[in-house]
């Protein structure tokens, strides 16, 4: 983004002795930390989204909060990269999973009172926690992973993520095994997920910023310079003049907009609790095994990393229009 970057990276940096791939400085070891906290906050929030309606029978709610979320979440989303560059990891990454505990509150707050408005608020915030907390993972996955093994990395980063999404699924298939009739989740089960997202909050003070993850080959992470409002302000509205960024606005349609029709629409109308919670297990676990799938594709396919490229987008799109295929049939009297 707008952050003055010292081109350090392979080509001009000072070779630095390392010991281990295990060290706490290491891109592993970072990318696995980064994947932590989001297994404890996007993760629980995936499951607990993942129930349909936030785990209430009434789904207006969190529909409604939905809508709020994805109204921030579009402005933080592209201010996120900028406020990275101003606060650095720290700050940026534990304002962003804050939001997550609040969000899980507020609907704690909801299951006793049946008060949305508390919700739609938290979902508000939570849009913009999420940008902040998703431009902090983008700038992580970017730079600190060597340039040829970055979709083995990401795909290390998806597994450890999406097992949130299975583990929170666990929690409420345990915790509501014994309810068979169609109810909202018990103030347990929210605790649960309040725990996990404080959690991943406290993690997120654990991240190094770029200029102290050293590679293992002894190269350093881009060494970023945080830059001022007025400079991040400026970069942020030359993106819309930059024809490399306009292409992936196709690919950002394609990609969350099925979670509301999938959780809400599917989930929470076909399937009990119960079952809403083991379904989120199978759903977040094939997360996983796709992640590892397409991270071998973009990084070990071919010796062109151009044609890993198509590769790895046909293989995407072919899958996505296959499950909406079946979706259809499955609709269709």
């Amino acid at each position: 983004m707008g952050a003055e970057v010292e081109v350090k990276d392979e080509e001009s940096i000072t070779k630095l002795s390392t010991k281990s791939r295990f060290r706490y400085n290491s891109p592993l070891v970072q990318v696995s930390l980064i994947g932590l906290v989001c297994f404890c906050c996007p993760g629980m929030f995936n499951a607990l989204s993942g129930m349909g309606g936030g785990g209430q029978v009434d789904s207006t709610a969190t529909n409604n909060a939905n809508t709020a979320l994805y109204t921030t979440f579009t402005v933080f989303g592209i201010l996120g990269g900028g406020i990275y560059n101003i606060l650095g990891p720290h700050l940026t990454l534990a304002a962003g999973c804050s939001t997550y505990v609040l969000y899980a509150g507020s609907l704690l707050y909801y299951n006793e009172q049946q008060h949305q408005g508390f919700v739609i608020i938290a979902g508000a915030l939570l849009g913009i926690g999420a940008g902040l907390l998703w431009a902090c993972e983008g700038a992580i996955m970017t730079s600190y992973p060597p340039p040829n093994r970055k979709g083995t990395y990401i795909s290390l980063f998806w597994s450890i993520f999406n097992m949130g999404g299975v583990i929170g699924g666990l929690i409420p298939f345990i915790l509501n095994y014994h309810r068979n009739e169609a109810a909202s989740v018990n103030d347990a089960t929210y605790i649960g997920f309040m725990c996990f997202m404080s959690a991943g909050t406290l993690l997120s003070f654990a991240i190094l910023p770029p200029n102290r993850v050293v590679r293992n080959d002894g190269t350093r992470c881009t060494d970023i310079k945080y830059s001022s409002v007025s400079k991040e302000a400026t970069e942020v509205l030359k993106l819309f003049t930059n024809w490399k960024m306009l292409l992936i606005v196709p690919a950002a349609w394609a990609s969350n907009f099925f979670y509301s029709y999938q959780f809400n629409n599917v989930n929470a109308v076909l399937f009990n609790l119960r079952t809403r919670g083991l379904n989120n297990v199978f759903y977040w676990g094939a997360q996983m095994l796709g992640s590892i799938g397409i991270g071998y594709i973009l990084d070990f396919s071919f010796q062109s990393r151009r044609m890993r490229g198509f590769v790895g987008i046909s293989v995407v799109a072919l899958l996505g229009t296959a499950i909406w295929g079946g979706g259809l049939a499955n609709q269709l009297p």
